[in-house]
């Protein structure tokens, strides 16, 4: 999978959040992206998960106009900004009724995906009563149940535990050894310069890579 951002900007009225934005993408990488809060980080991801479109410019997903496509058809999840689930419903119950849109896994794969994020013993508590740690936890769970080829996740690791932030850190980098495609954005230099094989600074609507000193 090659995701490649040609000339892209964003605005909202007269306020530009994106300016001229040209990056690629493919699989088998961790990509990390990095800046102040209002950088425009967040928007940029949105548009790679098609909640936002382009003021300008164009994103291909393997060389199809993303701008063009009728509906999102790509295997891609997202956690952008604070998760959101049901809050009668417990942590099991809400992954099992998203899985339920498509059909693609059964609840081996939902608790498998809450052993990983260290929610499995919470699983039946309703979504009201978790602390932030374990909502962020529900959303990282969500992301990674179905296996995607491509995984966005925007400030993951607020609120949760060390262990646990090592634990998925540890999945991510098998499943970019599998092959996959992984965007993540942290304020957190250690989660990112470990984790990323490229690392990119978000500035005023404007992307630049810079060196990643683990990797070097």
């Amino acid at each position: 999978m090659k995701i490649e951002v040609k000339n892209v900007s964003k605005k909202f009225k007269e306020i530009q959040v994106i300016n001229n934005i040209n990056i690629t993408f493919e699989s088998g990488n961790i990509y990390g992206l990095c800046g102040r809060n209002g950088s425009g980080k967040s928007v940029f991801q949105k548009m790679l998960a098609g909640i936002y479109l382009p003021s300008s410019g164009t994103i291909f997903y393997d060389g199809l106009d993303l701008n063009k496509m009728g509906s999102y058809q790509f295997n891609l999840r997202a956690l952008i900004e604070k998760p959101s689930f049901f809050p009668d419903l417990t942590g099991f119950q809400n992954l099992k009724l998203l899985a339920e849109i498509q059909n693609k896994i059964g609840d081996k794969e939902i608790n498998d995906a809450l052993e990983i994020v260290n929610l499995f013993e919470d699983r039946n508590k309703k979504y009201s009563k978790y602390s932030l740690g374990m909502k962020q936890k529900l959303g990282i769970a969500q992301v990674i149940m179905e296996n995607p080829e491509i995984m966005i996740l925007d400030e993951p690791f607020n609120g949760i535990e060390r262990t646990t932030v090592e634990k998925i850190r540890e999945y991510l980098s098998k499943k970019k050894q599998d092959g996959k495609l992984i965007i993540i954005s942290t304020h957190i230099n250690e989660d990112l310069y470990r984790l990323a094989d490229y690392v990119y600074e978000f500035d005023n609507g404007k992307i630049r890579e810079i060196s990643n000193e683990y990797k070097d």
